[in-house]
């Protein structure tokens, strides 16, 4: 297709275009083993029957962690791997290397052995999310950043080099890194070979960040998306009296396209720098009630493929 929009009963997954996928946190899924959340074989199911094609690791060990099984319950259902997850603390010091790496050699290797490409990092947050107990100051120190750019600088270059993965950095609320000027000082600390962003559009959008704006500033630095909306409300009443983010997640994201921002001309701006990026549906949804998801999810990708006629979307 070149001047229409590709809807979702023509779009074949393996045609050229933005690889639109999904995640298990659209699931609620935010921990690899909770009594609450979706078994991993029905989660799969609904990922087919929801229509994506592209599907990230989720928290380690969620999904099946020998390569071979997981390739076969993929294959199974026609899905494929974008991406799997580290979570880093660089800042606090040289001893968070140990943790990070020994981390990034299950996901990466796992990852890579499914032929994914990139790896999205997350950073500790200040603010647990298991609790919402302040763990320490929401704000870094000079020196802080600098090993908070070198940790993720050394990261990246390994993950390059050892599995063939680009890191690619998600800003999040209730950490470090979450507002326009703040991602803005970490791409000016890091090199371009070795960090780039997962841009998540919801969490840039609940401090206030221009989503287009970053896009447009930074062509280059935008490696990945994740797409999710924000209730722009809601947000700050959250803000305003300091809940914790893993209390307000599942309300202050919202399904699409009833919150913010729009996905269109974020989709257009990315799409104009690399044709094929992948957009994974991330919606925040901690707690929900399983039988939820699947409506939730396949409205979302309907709204999706019908949100830009310009843009090729597969």
């Amino acid at each position: 297709m070149t001047d229409t929009a590709t809807t979702p009963t023509t779009a074949g997954p393996h045609t050229q275009g933005l690889r639109i996928g999904t995640a298990p946190d659209s699931w609620g899924v935010w921990f690899p083993e909770h009594p609450r959340q979706i078994p991993w074989q029905r989660f799969l199911d609904e990922v087919q029957a929801a229509g994506y094609h592209w599907i990230e690791l989720g928290p380690y060990g969620y999904l099946p962690t020998d390569p071979h099984e997981l390739e076969d319950e993929l294959a199974k259902r026609d899905l494929e791997l974008s991406a799997g997850t580290v979570f880093t603390g660089f800042h606090k010091g040289p001893e968070q290397w140990q943790r990070a790496w020994d981390q990034a050699v299950k996901v990466a290797g796992l990852a890579h052995a499914l032929g994914a490409e990139h790896i999205v990092v997350i950073p500790d947050l200040w603010r647990s999310d298991a609790t919402g107990e302040t763990l320490e100051s929401r704000t870094l120190t000079p020196e802080q950043w600098d090993k908070l750019a070198a940790g993720h600088d050394r990261l990246g270059k390994a993950l390059l080099e050892e599995y063939g993965v680009h890191q690619q950095f998600h800003s999040h609320a209730d950490s470090h890194v979450g507002t326009y000027r703040e991602v803005e000082r970490l791409l000016e600390l890091t090199d371009p070979q070795y960090l780039n962003l997962c841009l998540d559009t919801g969490h840039f959008a609940y401090y206030g960040g221009d989503n287009v704006k970053l896009i447009n500033a930074h062509p280059t630095r935008i490696g990945y998306l994740h797409l999710k909306q924000i209730d722009p409300e809601l947000r700050f009443e959250v803000l305003k009296n300091d809940v914790a983010f893993a209390d307000a997640a599942s309300e202050v994201m919202v399904e699409p396209p009833a919150g913010i921002p729009e996905f269109a001309p974020i989709i257009e701006a990315v799409s104009a720098i690399d044709p094929e990026i992948f957009a994974i549906v991330e919606q925040d949804m901690p707690g929900v009630d399983i039988e939820l998801p699947l409506g939730i999810a396949t409205r979302t990708r309907e709204h999706i493929f019908g949100c830009s006629p310009l843009t090729r979307i597969r």
